[in-house]
């Protein structure tokens, strides 16, 4: 970073620049939005909408695709045009237009398009600011990630609670218009913040210099992040899942009385990721930070490994307790639902985080924001797998039907740490890429 830097991004708050809580907040404002729509998604069209689950879910995974199929258009165009502050305006305005489109019936699928239209521009553009608050070779730059994700998981985990809470007990539309609002007050912080965040590089000269140039390294360092995205496309079959088939067995499968007069909401179960997410985060950190000052730094996809198969066991233990309930022609405890929740959301910590941070630091100069694309466009195709997957709801049994989806992360876990060997130990050199070695041995192993 130059050092003409303005002093409004030397300014720290907590050990960081003040420029990551305005996009901490930003992106928590822009979660609380599209959670809180999410998480009314199914139950409406199952309950009021009328269409038969199958359809629903697949019309879920459709959305969930393009939600991150529109990014990848949108960081383009932010980086060659827009500039990332100009999208990022733009693409929430778009998206506070959609949310508020959904309170109306007649409007349900022109809404549900100008949501992922305005997330294209929005969603890429926010997260490749975080690199340019931090001096090259800043340590902190890694962690920041991990707080940024706190901030989407604040939001996430308050959007069910009022959201849903609003949806189920006084109409959808007041849901879906408290998701709209929540939009407009990201778009007001982020307005207020823009002193703190990263200037745009100057656009005078002619569109043709300010293409980035894609040599070699920067080329293979291209094809090492798609392949990465490639395996997470597996991953997102079964991490997505979460709004859509664990959202419908929360409701037949589980006993969700509390007391004789009061039942745990369904809506409420998927603020408990969110939840896990900001509470065990600080701790990931801080044990990550301590491991790195004794030498100790173990490479990022040996982390998203461990943390896909995490969640493939916890979909395996979900099978095993939604066998036995089957069986004996009983509702599972709402007590093990949470418990899942919490040993999921643990591993998602070691992949999702981790994945948006690697992209973010690998990015070829010039093409930040269309990397970040990249990342989120493993959820275009993830979405997609999740849908044609939730179509299989009501035609398997539920325990059988987890377990398929527990080998499904099972498989995204085998293929991380088969590419974390064939990286070996590029990536601790600030060279992710794989070289080409001159001996016939294709793999180098990973120091643990």
């Amino acid at each position: 970073m130059s050092a003409a830097m303005p002093v409004s991004r030397d300014r720290q708050f907590l050990g960081h620049p003040v420029g990551l809580t305005v996009l901490f907040l930003t992106e928590m404002w822009e979660m609380f939005s599209f959670f809180g729509m999410r998480a009314l998604l199914v139950y409406y069209m199952t309950k009021h909408l009328d269409i038969a689950q199958e359809y629903a879910s697949l019309i879920y995974g459709v959305y969930g695709a393009l939600v991150y199929f529109t990014p990848v258009f949108g960081g383009y165009i932010a980086d060659r045009w827009l500039g990332k502050r100009r999208a990022v305006l733009i693409g929430g305005g778009i998206m506070a237009l959609g949310h508020f489109m959904m309170a109306s019936e007649w409007l349900f699928y022109p809404a549900l398009i100008t949501i992922a239209l305005g997330n294209g521009l929005f969603l890429p553009c926010l997260a490749s600011q975080i690199e340019g608050l931090y001096r090259k070779g800043d340590a902190r730059s890694k962690s920041a990630y991990n707080i940024y994700y706190v901030g989407v998981n604040l939001g996430a985990f308050l959007a069910p609670l009022v959201c849903g809470f609003l949806g189920e007990a006084y109409g959808w539309r007041w849901g879906f218009a408290a998701a709209g609002i929540g939009m407009l007050v990201s778009l007001v912080i982020y307005v207020a913040g823009l002193p703190h965040l990263p200037p745009e590089p100057a656009r005078s000269a002619p569109a043709r210099s300010l293409r980035p140039t894609l040599d070699g390294p920067a080329r293979q360092q291209l094809i090492f992040l798609m392949g990465i995205a490639a395996i997470v496309v597996v991953f997102r079959g079964a991490y997505e899942q979460v709004g859509n088939t664990i959202a419908l067995w929360a409701d037949e499968g589980v006993n969700r009385q509390v007391t004789s007069g009061w039942s745990i909401p369904m809506a409420w179960f998927q603020a408990l990721d969110p939840l896990v997410v900001f509470a065990a985060t600080p701790l990931l950190v801080t044990r990550w930070a301590r491991l790195a000052t004794r030498g100790v730094d173990t490479p990022s996809l040996y982390k998203m490994a461990f943390g896909a198969g995490v969640v493939g066991l916890s979909y395996v233990l979900l099978a095993a307790i939604a066998t036995w309930t089957e069986t004996h022609g009983a509702h599972a405890h709402w007590a093990w639902l949470v418990g899942w929740f919490v040993l999921m959301t643990l591993g998602e910590l070691y992949i999702l985080p981790v994945g948006l941070g690697l992209f973010g630091r690998l990015a070829p100069e010039g093409l930040r924001a269309t990397c970040i694309a990249l990342w989120f466009f493993a959820g275009f195709f993830g979405n997609l797998l999740a849908g044609a997957l939730g179509t299989l709801w009501s035609k398997l049994p539920h325990g059988g039907f987890f377990l398929a989806i527990g080998c499904v992360a099972g498989c995204s876990a085998a293929l991380l740490f088969l590419v974390g060997l064939s990286v070996g130990r590029a990536e601790k050199r600030d060279n992710p890429t794989p070289t080409p070695t001159p001996t016939p041995t294709p793999t180098t192993a990973l120091s643990p």
